[in-house]
């Protein structure tokens, strides 16, 4: 071959090249869901978009990066007493390790970067118990007695492996009850903490979060108190009104925090959306409010709509929600996963929130275990405790539509709302684009998107989930 038929060859590539770099820039992935389960997030083929306008009887999202909201931490579930168990306990250490990549891992994992850990026991515990328990009558201001060893065995060692197959993993901590010498009742069932025990609390928290950094593990943010306007009867639990909450924040945990340069954020509420009134009384505390970095909710009463107010008011505040719980009380699968997508992966972030998780990451065949509390629960998978066989459940496949293409970081932007086609949209800091759709109509929906001077066009089946990523 002549140098001159070399060099035309040469050029010939780079148009090429060039020409397929241009391809690229205008195909959009698909991966779909559908009801029946035929497809569970299933990449199907890829769209090309045009700069041809859509059709006029199209409904069309509009797309527009311009007008750019909150930065995502992610999404995920928690990492519950019993959900640790079960992985490190029931799993083999191959089976524990696929577990933990499908889970936090990049692509083909879910991509799940912010997990929940409970501070002591919950309902999903195998055992009630503090990090400072002393015997009957007996108390422990000093916090002589202070371990964080019942972590030791379990969840620690998932967080650490979770964390090094996802290095952008986040962790927050919530408890369910102070130690029970701290407590009106003497126990962490029910109960309010008592005014004398209120900077030995601060101490608990500041040796919690201190203790956790020592083994290699910084948490994000705390909450207060989970769920502080219940008090169940079986399980931990301690009453904390909006006073209690403010005073406690503000002239205890807060400043203490400070002191010690500890940087992990505090949040306030961890409740459900109906009795929004209540976290805007902690905010409007003005020295709570210096140290209250979000509000978290969870969604067993109200409406996702709830968090956009509370956030309209204290715009410099975010909003996380941070408990939700699938179970046998709703048994269609199908209507599960277009109540989770419409409610908390779609809802939820037009509504603020950074981050999004369900309940427990992980439970058995019998929903447990658990020492009282939800008998009835499903976790985001199933492990079954005999086989150790594991299957992903709905909430699995609602959360890794966002989770496993929207990184943390990215941004959500502007999409436009159109009635039974809910959607949200992200950038990435990549420069990717995601847009998640749920058809909510009884019949297929044809639609179009537009980003910018590119359209493309797509047609989703009644009940299903759509998640598109384009350059």
């Amino acid at each position: 071959m002549s140098s001159r038929s070399t060099v035309r060859v040469i050029a010939l590539s780079a148009a090429t090249v060039a020409l397929c770099g241009a391809c690229a820039t205008h195909r959009v992935e698909a991966y779909l869901t559908t009801p029946d389960r035929s497809k569970l997030l299933t990449r199907v083929p890829d769209i090309h978009s045009s700069t041809q306008p859509a059709p006029s009887a199209v409904p069309t999202i509009e797309v527009d990066a311009t007008r750019a909201y909150q930065a995502m931490v992610g999404f995920g579930a928690a990492l519950t007493d019993a959900s640790a168990w079960l992985i490190q306990r029931k799993l083999g250490t191959a089976q524990r390790d696929y577990l933990l990549r499908d889970l936090f891992g990049p692509e083909p994992g879910a991509g799940f970067s912010f997990v929940r850990i409970d501070m002591g026991s919950s309902d999903f515990s195998l055992r009630h118990y503090s990090y400072d328990d002393v015997p009957a009558g007996e108390s422990d201001p000093t916090l002589a007695h202070f371990s964080i060893a019942p972590d030791t065995a379990e969840t620690i060692p998932i967080l650490k492996r979770s964390r090094e197959i996802n290095p952008q993993l986040e962790i927050m901590a919530s408890p369910w009850s102070a130690p029970g010498w701290m407590k009106s009742t003497g126990s962490m069932i029910k109960g309010t903490l008592r005014p004398d025990a209120y900077a030995a609390y601060a101490e608990y928290f500041r040796r919690f979060v201190e203790a956790y950094a020592a083994v290699g593990i910084p948490l994000y943010a705390i909450t207060i108190q989970n769920e502080p306007h219940f008090e169940p009867a079986d399980y931990p639990g301690m009453r904390m009104e909006p006073a209690a909450r403010a005073l406690f924040i503000g002239k205890h945990l807060g400043p203490l925090f400070a002191r010690a340069g500890i940087r992990t954020r505090i949040l306030d509420w961890d409740h459900n959306w109906d009795e929004p009134r209540s976290p805007l009384a902690v905010l409007a505390n003005s020295t709570a409010r210096l140290y209250v970095s979000g509000v978290a909710w969870h969604c067993y009463a109200g409406d996702v709509s709830a968090q956009g107010p509370v956030h309209d008011a204290y715009p410099d505040k975010d909003a996380y929600f941070t408990e939700c719980s699938g179970g046998d009380w709703a048994p269609k699968w199908a209507d599960n996963l277009a109540w989770t997508v419409r409610n908390l992966v779609i809802g939820s972030t037009r509504n603020w929130a950074r981050g999004v998780l369900m309940w427990n990451l992980a439970l058995d065949e019998n929903h447990g275990p658990h020492t009282g509390g939800c008998g009835n629960c499903r976790g985001v998978v199933t492990i079954d405790s005999r086989t150790a066989a594991v299957t992903r459940n709905e909430e699995y496949y609602a959360l890794a539509h966002a989770s496993r293409f929207v990184k943390p970081g990215a941004r959500r932007i502007e999409s436009s709302t159109i009635e039974k086609l809910d959607n949200v949209a992200f950038r990435n800091d990549d420069g990717s684009s995601v847009l998640i759709v749920l058809n909510s109509d009884t019949t297929a929906r044809a639609f179009a998107v537009r980003d910018r001077d590119r359209t493309f066009n797509y047609t989703l089946p009644a009940g299903a989930v759509v998640t598109f990523r384009w350059r």
